[in-house]
């Protein structure tokens, strides 16, 4: 539990000064992304994500906390289900009435995304928070925002940056009454094959609310994770094994796409090797990367004008199980991406028990999934029916996850010099030694006041301002 700290007497007796930032998911864990944020009698709610490790209303942000009928305004900043996977149930379920927007291309992902969420979930209708007409009725709800346009809804005032990590994904400034907030959803400060960096805002805020999933780590460079993801196919199927690689339909597995594709071309000797990429939607969601390709880096957008790098020469789409011929060495991207269910669990399953045979969890894996289960190597795993079968398939950890690494969330900070830091989406150790290593940081220098919250669920972070950056805080504790 964090300190408690007491406002002293100097605190204002007007709750309108009070500045409230209150995590109801990704409060010391990461799933379920859900921020809730009050100042001036506004209600601004950040991300409406479920949580991947858990099913029907458990996976649920703690919304029963709130009344969905005061929130002004919802804002998405991205289309993974950490982040807006609730967002259906959210806006058809509730008494939700305010306003909610997301950039483009997160809008039409969101749809596609969703849709297959909905198709590998492997748990009773009962049991499901929301239908694809549900799904279908929310796109009506929810209206769009281009990148650096303001909006203003009744006083609250925002627009969005680029925030690299995933396409249309955004980071959002907040200003009400002269008081900027900045939230990074998820956000990576490296170009990959396909992503700009995370643009660094010219504007500073007061309050920086920022991912920490990968708290003090440091990332390998791209092109060494790259040839190393890269060589482990290659041995995968040259030991006639078969290549699992579990990828949620957007997202990273378009970047590890383009990765394959290119070492297939440069590799002759493999051209012989099946590419499947597995999913129902696998035609929509290369339609959406075709139609958003002026959202990319500039390295793309100038091969676009050769040929769309997306049309893959080495890669076949592959609808489902029923129409994959199971003969010999060969590489399947599958969802979901945590092999919760669905195709990739089907084929973990069948496939684990030998072990020319590889698996390679190439992005985050959150607590509970059973991707975060097999990284630790079991001897055996429980199948989706019960029963316990040998793991013998290697098991290879390549992060490709475009999150900000300790390096470049510092960077970001030290640019910033918010006076707070609001740290979230992170598991508990790993948000804990980022908070010590930022106080490390800045404890010793005379130019930068700056406090570091790390709030676990429910509780909220109290500022106080009066007029142009004056401020105290405290933790509120909710029983």
């Amino acid at each position: 539990m964090g300190t408690k700290r007491k406002a002293d007497s100097q605190v204002p007796a007007e709750e309108s000064d009070l500045l409230s930032i209150r995590p109801l998911g990704a409060g010391q864990e990461v799933g379920r992304s859900c921020i809730m944020l009050e100042f001036k009698g506004k209600k601004i709610m950040l991300d409406c994500g479920i949580h991947p490790g858990l099913s029907g209303m458990d996976a649920l942000p703690f919304v029963d906390l709130i009344e969905a009928n005061e929130i002004d305004l919802l804002l998405i900043s991205h289309f993974h289900l950490d982040h807006c996977g609730a967002l259906p149930w959210f806006l058809m379920k509730t008494s939700f009435k305010g306003r909610c927007f997301m950039t483009h291309a997160t809008k039409a992902i969101y749809r596609w995304l969703l849709s297959d969420y909905i198709k590998v979930s492997n748990i009773a209708t009962d049991q499901m928070l929301y239908t694809e007409s549900d799904l279908e009725n929310s796109m009506d709800k929810i209206e769009t925002i281009n990148f650096h346009e303001e909006k203003d809804v009744g006083g609250v005032k925002f627009w969005a940056y680029n925030a690299g990590h995933v396409l249309g994904a955004a980071m959002f400034m907040i200003e009400i009454a002269g008081v900027k907030v900045l939230y990074t959803g998820d956000f990576s400060r490296q170009e990959d094959r396909h992503l700009m960096a995370a643009e660094i805002p010219s504007v500073h805020p007061d309050v920086l609310i920022t991912e920490s999933t990968y708290g003090t780590h440091i990332h390998e460079k791209r092109e060494e994770r790259e040839s190393r993801f890269t060589t482990l196919v290659h041995d995968i199927v040259n030991r006639g094994g078969r290549c699992l690689i579990p990828v949620f339909a957007l997202g990273r597995a378009q970047e590890l796409l383009l990765i394959l594709d290119e070492y297939w071309g440069q590799h002759p000797e493999l051209h012989e090797i099946p590419i499947y990429y597995a999913s129902s939607l696998a035609k929509k969601c290369m339609a959406v990367y075709q139609t958003y390709v002026n959202a990319m880096n500039d390295k793309i957008r100038r091969q676009i004008a050769i040929n769309n790098p997306f049309v893959f020469k080495h890669i076949s789409n592959l609808k489902g199980i029923d129409h994959f011929e199971d003969i010999g060495p060969c590489v399947v991207m599958a969802s979901p991406g945590m092999l919760q269910s669905g195709l990739s669990r089907e084929l973990f399953e069948s496939w684990c028990t030998d072990s020319k045979n590889g698996v390679i969890i190439a992005g985050y894996c959150v607590e509970g999934t059973p991707a975060k289960a097999i990284l630790s190597e079991p001897e055996e795993i429980v199948t989706m029916t019960g029963q316990k079968l040998p793991l013998k398939m290697s098991v290879d950890y390549i992060s490709f996850s475009a999150h900000t690494d300790f390096q470049q969330t510092n960077e970001f900070i030290k640019i910033l010099k918010p006076p707070h830091v609001v740290l979230v989406h992170g598991e508990q150790n790993e948000m804990n030694r980022l908070k010590a290593a930022l106080v490390r940081e800045y404890e010793d220098d005379p130019n930068t006041s700056m406090e570091i919250h790390n709030p676990r669920n429910t509780v909220a972070v109290e500022l106080y301002f009066r007029g142009e950056k004056t401020y105290l805080f405290k933790y509120l504790f909710t029983p």
